[in-house]
This record gives C-alpha cells, sequence and structure tokens, in this order.
C-alpha cells in the first residue's frame, strides 16, 4: 500500500515541482545559456542505479557492504517544451549477475535542473540484497540475503546564486546549451528517511559482526547543505561540469538486535555529480554519475551508511519540431497544464 501511495504522488510531485522551478521569474542570461525549449530532444540511455548499505566494524575496521540485485539497464526518452520523460528496462545480457528468482526492483529518481534552482527526488524500493565474494576476506562465496527488503525516500533543494549564467540541465540531458564556462555556489536543504529488514540478522554471523549486527534499522536525517558548481567549455562544443556539497544532517537511526536501541545526533554527508559530454546542432552524448553519500548517526557498535549512486550514458538526437506539432504538444504537456492551473 506505501509503494502504490508512492507511485500515485511522486508524478504530481515531479511535475509541480518541475513547473514551478521551470516557471519562476529567473531566466538564463543568453550570452551564456542558449534555450532549446523548441527542440525535442531524444535520447537512447544506459544507466545503473543503486542505493548500498554499509556497515562497518569500528574495532576491526572492516567494512560489509551490501549490494542490490540490479544491473544495467537501457532505456528511450525525450526533453521538449520544459517536460522530460524517461523508461528504462532491464536486458538480459545487461544483468550478467542478476539472480532470476528475486523480486525485482523499484528505483524513481527525478532531477530537475532549472534556471537557479537544483531538485533531486529519491524514492527507491529493493528487494534481495548481497556481499559480493571480493568483498568477503574469509569466503569465496557471494553472500546471498534474498528476503532483505529497503525503502528510502529523500527529497533535496539547492539555490544557485549565480544560476542565471549556469545550466546543469545543459549537462544532464542537453535541453539547453552551455555557451561558455560558469560557476555558481548554492546552498539548500535536504531531508531523507528509510528503513532496512530481513527475516534475521542482516550481515554474515561471525565473531566479528556479533556486536553489530541488526535484523531491522531505521532512520531519518536533515538540515542544511552548501556547495560549488561549475561548467567548463571547451573545444566550443565539448563540456565538463561538476557539481558538489557537503551537509551536516540532524536526526535519529534506530537499530533492533533483540532489544530496540535508537540514537539522536548529528553527521556529515556529501553529494556530487559529475558530467562528460558533447553537443552538437544535431546529435550529443553524456555521461554523467551521481553519487549521494548519507552516513547515519552512530550508536554504540552500529556505523552504518546509506549510499544511493546513478550511473548513466546518453546518447541524443535533436528534432527539430515544426510550429503544428509544438502547438499540439503545447495543449497536452503536464508541464504547462499545472503550471496554468
Amino acid at each position: 500500500m506505501i509503494r502504490l501511495k508512492i507511485l500515485l504522488i511522486f508524478p504530481l510531485l515531479l511535475f509541480s515541482a518541475q513547473s514551478i522551478a521551470q516557471n519562476s521569474k529567473f531566466q538564463y542570461d543568453s550570452s551564456y545559456v542558449e534555450s532549446s525549449k523548441d527542440i525535442l530532444a531524444s535520447r537512447l540511455f544506459f544507466s545503473r542505479k543503486y542505493t548500498r548499505l554499509v556497515a562497518r566494524n569500528p574495532e576491526s575496521n572492516e567494512k560489509y557492504m551490501l549490494v542490490p540485485n540490479s544491473g544495467l539497464k537501457m532505456g528511450l526518452g525525450f526533453t521538449y517544451q520544459d517536460l522530460t520523460i524517461n523508461v528504462s528496462f532491464p536486458v538480459n545480457f545487461l544483468y550478467p549477475d542478476k539472480i532470476g528468482d528475486w523480486n525485482g526492483n523499484l528505483d524513481l529518481q527525478s532531477h530537475i535542473y532549472a534556471p537557479r534552482v537544483i531538485v533531486d527526488f529519491f524514492g527507491q524500493f529493493y528487494n534481495g540484497y548481497k556481499i559480493n565474494a571480493e568483498d568477503r576476506p574469509n569466503s569465496d562465496e557471494d553472500y546471498l540475503r534474498k528476503d532483505l527488503r529497503q525503502i528510502s525516500l529523500g527529497l533535496n533543494m539547492n539555490y544557485l546564486f549565480f544560476g542565471d549564467k549556469l545550466s546543469i540541465a545543459a549537462a544532464w540531458n542537453q535541453s539547453s546549451v552551455q555557451k561558455k564556462s560558469a560557476y555558481s555556489p548554492f546552498v539548500g536543504f535536504e531531508g531523507y528517511g528509510g528503513n532496512m529488514k530481513g527475516d534475521s540478522l542482516l550481515l554474515p554471523l561471525s565473531p566479528q559482526t556479533e556486536l553489530i549486527n541488526f535484523d531491522r534499522a531505521s532512520y531519518f536525517m536533515a538540515g542544511p547543505n552548501a556547495g560549488m558548481a561549475g561548467t567548463l567549455v571547451f573545444w566550443r562544443n565539448f563540456y565538463l561540469t561538476g557539481v558538489a556539497a557537503v551537509n551536516l544532517s540532524g536526526g535519529y537511526t534506530k537499530w533492533n538486535n533483540v532489544e530496540e536501541q535508537k540514537k539522536w545526533g548529528v553527521a556529515p554527508t556529501y553529494y556530487v555529480r559529475g558530467f562528460f559530454g558533447y553537443t552538437g546542432p544535431r546529435f550529443g552524448i553524456t555521461t554523467s554519475y551521481i553519487y549521494k553519500n548519507l552516513n547515519l548517526i552512530k550508536g554504540g557498535p552500529y556505523d552504518q551508511a546509506v549510499n544511493t549512486g546513478d550511473f548513466r550514458i546518453n546518447f541524443i538526437y535533436k528534432i527539430y519540431a515544426g510550429k503544428n506539432f509544438k502547438k499540439k504538444f503545447n495543449t497536452v504537456n503536464p508541464v504547462r497544464i499545472i503550471s496554468k492551473d
């Protein structure tokens, strides 16, 4: 029931936030950014999303990394008139390590890059985790946990001080073009919450994990962040973009292992984005990597993190739509409809 509610609410939040962001009073400086609203940027992309659970042993400094049963996906999408839609699907040959009889995963991520505004939504539902054999010092077999379930929800919002000169959207999906190099500091706020649980203790049973093991945990973290974003344009059509932020979050983490333990506190986290690509009048290519580190509140022997990533390659073909198509699409564009209402 919770997942169904998220699926119903998520598109509304996405379109509302996108319409508010894109139709704010801020506009790009045309000497730095060229708008491409009338160009339909179609794309073929390959992506890999994940949310990893990391537990550390404070005495031995050993790290246990639980990774989801997921892999590379292929997808199609487009951006036109401030509306971006992407649909991805698994392809068997791109999942060489996927275990076929486990439940599927749902990873909803939305990254909205408007003039002076960055908004990120996360809604992730994973079923089944494992520790790879190469990450287990005393074993040559994967540690498989079909029963482990993880839910993570998050919101990140930022304001770029010189965002009228810097388009992160140009680096992300080439919905605009960064004509020359620019940078901007930014400030914002973020909040994350979630839980993880299994039918038994989540980590492999051993003397090293006896004190740090648990069968379920939940958390909530929120606080301000600040950082720097910038794009280097070179050889006219190539660009390199970086966005990095640090955050000091307050909140709690709660664990259960026979007895329940809850700890309040603050913890530093960080969020980085990197983009590299080529943008031409017809064709473009973009590679990107987004990584969110979320260190949870430490309590006693418990020292954990929930880390989210998204690696993507976009192959883009730009279509110059005619007036008739533009007019018809404008009447059904949900971003325009919500903004107008």
